[in-house]
């Protein structure tokens, strides 16, 4: 058992850290999901649908939005 005058160990990042880390998961998480899929069965049949705005401008916009994100996320200092 521990003692009742041991401190308690804090976390390294504040709540508000930890909320803004999950938000530039979901960005990245969003990016993958749109940059998947769009390939043909046949690789002899060409799909112009791999070359869509979703995968050329919006997925790669926000896995970037996503990492800028966790950067802040670690570097904000936590509010106490």
């Amino acid at each position: 058992m521990k003692n009742k005058t041991e401190k308690k160990s804090e976390f390294l990042f504040g709540k508000r850290n930890y909320i803004i880390m999950l938000i530039g998961i979901v960005f990245i998480s969003l990016g993958f999901i749109f940059m998947s899929g769009g390939g043909s069965e046949d690789p002899n049949v060409f799909n112009e649908e791999i070359y869509n705005w979703q995968r050329i401008r919006l997925a790669p916009t926000l896995v970037i939005i996503g990492l800028a994100i966790e950067i802040y996320a670690i570097l904000a200092d936590p509010k106490k």
